[in-house]
């Protein structure tokens, strides 16, 4: 009967040991993940769209107007996608207004 209550003894304090390094392992792996993947995040932010080509100051006022307005529509659906931020969005709309 000892020498079964030593092999069962060796056997669970084996067991024991490996259980505590995997866990160990698996807690080391998971931060490591998290690391990584909080590094990815900050990576992966969109670039910024380029502003919208100026207009042509040889036209006429009407067409001046109208392009202005289609350049201001452009910019809007790129605000509204999310591309450009409030400030960009706002940096844009009065470079187009004052030219």
């Amino acid at each position: 009967m000892p020498g079964l209550l030593r092999g069962v003894a060796r056997t669970a304090v084996i067991a024991g040991t490996a259980t505590s390094v995997s866990n160990r392992v698996s807690r080391r792996q998971a931060g490591r993940w998290a690391r990584q993947d909080a590094a990815q995040a900050q990576t992966a932010q969109p670039a910024p769209a380029a502003p919208p080509s100026p207009a042509p100051t040889s036209l006429a006022p009407e067409d001046e107007m109208s392009n202005k307005i289609a350049q201001l529509k452009d910019l809007g659906d790129l605000k509204s996608q999310g591309v450009l931020s409030d400030s960009e969005f706002a940096a844009q709309k009065a470079r187009i207004l004052a030219s």
